[in-house]
């Protein structure tokens, strides 16, 4: 709030930052909340943003976030998304016009504990090469896919369509840290394993090719079904007074609607995956403490200081 941002904000931001330090996430977590604090200020983010919504078909929701957090334009739109999902077994969510949209995960989590199933994707500033160009052309381009199950914390797959997210390449160039051949290129092509020097490079696509289309598949539904900016288009999240504009798409479906019992059947499924030594994404139980390093701490004081 003393960064600029509504009460609305401040609350949507807030949850979703905490929620994300409680999965485990923390890059998407305290050490994301400068970007938006820097963003308010710098008028990259709309600080009185008020998300449009309407309803194009029964089972669609469309949301216009005013150039605001992504955060809030869900939070508005959350329970009738979930109503609409419950009556017609699947709902679609887009929404334009949106900072980035932090951590995916988020979306599709909540989704989760009401029951339903969601697949969700978003779009964001160009950061990531594909075939043979030699510039930019997606955002890292995440998808997440969350699932109910019995017993337990949902199922929560939540992963960047790059080799790494942009969170933790900065991350590692802020410790001094190197990276691994295979993330980062720099203009020429060749690969890059200073995380320093990285941050003024392209990062790759996970699986070359293959990961590339799934970033271009990102990209129709978050910019292309929504009418937000397609990466290429996109205005950069730190630098700059232009908001982003990017997208995010969301598909929840009720599963019990084709399959009573999924939640039982699929906690068995998970049980004999992780039983054969599986990562099950999303499982572990939520941090009670979280713990902030002191230099994020510091930063964010700043702002809180202010008035």
């Amino acid at each position: 709030m003393n960064a600029g941002a509504s009460d609305a904000i401040a609350l949507s931001l807030a949850n979703a930052t905490l929620a994300a330090e409680r999965c485990g996430r923390s890059a998407v977590g305290f050490a994301h909340l400068p970007d938006y604090l820097e963003g308010f200020e710098a008028g990259r983010i709309s600080c009185t943003a008020q998300p449009r919504i309407d309803f194009p078909t029964p089972a669609s929701v469309r949301v216009d976030a005013g150039g605001g957090i992504a955060q809030l334009g869900f939070d508005v739109a959350f329970r009738q998304l979930v109503k609409r999902t419950r009556v017609y077994g699947i709902a679609m969510f887009v929404q334009a016009n949106g900072y980035t949209a932090g951590e995916l995960g988020y979306y599709t989590r909540r989704l989760a504990e009401s029951g339903l199933v969601s697949f969700a994707v978003s779009n964001g500033p160009a950061l990531m090469a594909a075939g043979r160009a030699q510039e930019p052309v997606y955002g890292t381009n995440p998808f997440s896919l969350a699932a109910p199950v019995e017993g337990d914390v949902p199922l929560v797959i939540d992963q960047a369509t790059s080799a790494t997210a942009f969170v933790n390449l900065r991350k590692a160039a802020q410790s001094g840290a190197r990276i691994p051949e295979g993330w980062v290129v720099d203009a020429r092509g060749h690969p890059v394993t200073d995380a320093r020097e990285a941050m003024n490079g392209l990062l790759l696509a996970f699986g070359g090719g293959r990961g590339a289309n799934i970033a271009l598949m990102v990209e129709v539904l978050a910019a292309g079904m929504s009418g937000a900016n397609w990466s290429l288009d996109a205005p950069s999240f730190s630098e700059g007074s232009d908001a982003p504009g990017v997208g995010l798409f969301i598909a929840a479906m009720a599963p019990d609607v084709l399959v009573p019992g999924f939640r039982a059947r699929l906690a068995a499924q998970l049980n004999r995956l992780s039983e054969k030594g599986v990562h099950i994404p999303g499982r572990s139980p939520a941090i009670q403490e979280v713990d902030i390093p002191d230099p994020v701490a510091a930063r964010i004081a700043r702002w809180s200081q202010r008035r």
